[in-house]
């Protein structure tokens, strides 16, 4: 198994199981979907706009949208085709998505990491998607022996620079598994509003044990106020969101461990 220096790089080659692979390979082929599923919404959107016909509804693919979708009309019977085939594309891009969510949801019942997967869920913000992705990409986390390591593998923390006697820090490093940094990102979007204990959030943290019920609530207190004492520094958002999926991830570590 790899270990990791104190600076987060790999001083030995992790190599996954074939039951790890093949669960990465799953949510790998989900998040590539879910691109496709943006792309061709966003196809559609142009489409409208092009043409003058925005949605002025409040949400966007739920049922009252796509109710709206078969009110819109062109003149052009070719324009009204060209509708048509947009909103199929995004219907499919959705049935392809749900379709590897359920293959996920069965996949999960017989891995062997699916009590980690159940307490990383009583996070805030931790779905199912977001548990599969960090597990089957990063294996056991307990290969790193601090969440300061963690944080230095996916790239979370600021590069540095030196030039003589000054030392000034950047930039995240951006380094190491990208797909679990874009989860983790994703994720800190939940700790915008206060800290509360919600019936799903409840739910999930009562099938863990009290002891990863307790990381999760601290992590939720504390997280949520740091989301919002950044932001009322006037920090730019992806400032914000970095530094909160930075301390994110040293939670995770926590109850993984």
């Amino acid at each position: 198994m790899a270990r990791l220096s104190r600076s987060g790089e790999l001083t030995s080659v992790w190599v996954p199981t074939a039951e790890q692979e093949a669960i990465r390979d799953l949510t790998r082929a989900r998040e590539d979907m879910k691109a496709a599923e943006r792309r061709a919404r966003q196809h559609l959107n142009a489409f409208l706009l092009r043409h003058s016909k925005p949605y002025s509804g409040k949400s966007r693919w739920k049922a009252a949208h796509y109710r709206w979708l078969e009110t819109v009309r062109f003149d052009s019977p070719i324009q009204q085709l060209v509708l048509q085939e947009y909103i199929e594309n995004v219907r499919e891009a959705e049935r392809r998505v749900a379709g590897l969510e359920k293959q996920m949801r069965a996949a999960l019942t017989e891995w062997s990491l699916l009590p980690v997967v159940e307490a990383l869920i009583a996070l805030r913000g931790v779905s199912l998607i977001t548990a599969m992705t960090v597990l089957s990409e990063l294996g056991d986390i307990s290969r790193f022996d601090s969440p300061r390591q963690l944080m230095a593998y996916l790239g979370l923390v600021p590069s540095e620079h030196s030039s003589g006697g000054s030392r000034r820090q950047g930039g995240i490093t951006r380094t190491g598994n990208g797909h679990v940094r874009r989860v983790l990102v994703e994720s800190v979007w939940n700790y915008r509003y206060p800290a509360r204990k919600t019936r799903i959030i409840q739910q999930r943290a009562e099938r863990t044990s009290p002891v990863v019920q307790a990381i999760a609530w601290e992590a939720q207190k504390r997280l949520c106020g740091r989301y919002r004492r950044l932001a009322a520094t006037g920090k730019v958002q992806q400032q914000v969101t970095t530094a909160v999926a930075r301390e994110l991830t040293g939670f995770l570590w926590a109850i993984a461990c």
